[in-house]
């Protein structure tokens, strides 16, 4: 038996767990390619023209939704149920995808399980331009 490695149950199974928790993790997180850094006040996030009326687009760790014409509106991206980061905005609702919360393009809890609104984010139109801050 000189040089076998002999491996209890034990360790194969907190081995798998771990090895499990590990590729569950990026599965909540961003899925975009971003980092989810938060954006400096006064950086471009988006054109006006990229986010249509009634509906919005996600960007990095914001959502910036119009809800009505000229109203630009920025919120978390953050699922505030468990803290993955909602996936879309389709047909006026921003969808999280880990557990089927939706919220209204205010924030407002639209259906749970989630039960507080996403948080709102400051952003401003600077010419054609959504910025931060």
């Amino acid at each position: 038996m000189s040089g076998d490695v002999v491996v209890g149950r034990r360790s194969v199974v907190v081995g798998a767990g771990a090895l499990a928790a590990v590729a569950v993790v990026p599965a909540c997180g961003g899925g975009s390619g971003s980092t989810g850094a938060p954006a400096a006040p006064g950086t471009a996030l988006a054109k006006t023209g990229d986010v249509p009326v009634g509906g919005g687009v996600i960007v990095g760790d914001t959502v910036i939704t119009q809800p009505t014409a000229g109203a630009f509106v920025g919120l978390s991206a953050t699922c505030t149920h468990a803290g993955c980061k909602v996936s879309s905005v389709k047909d006026g609702v921003i969808v999280c995808p880990c557990h089927g919360s939706r919220f209204e393009l205010d924030g407002a809890v639209r259906g749970g399980p989630a039960r507080n609104p996403l948080p709102t984010k400051p952003v401003r139109v600077e010419g054609d331009s959504i910025v931060s801050g």
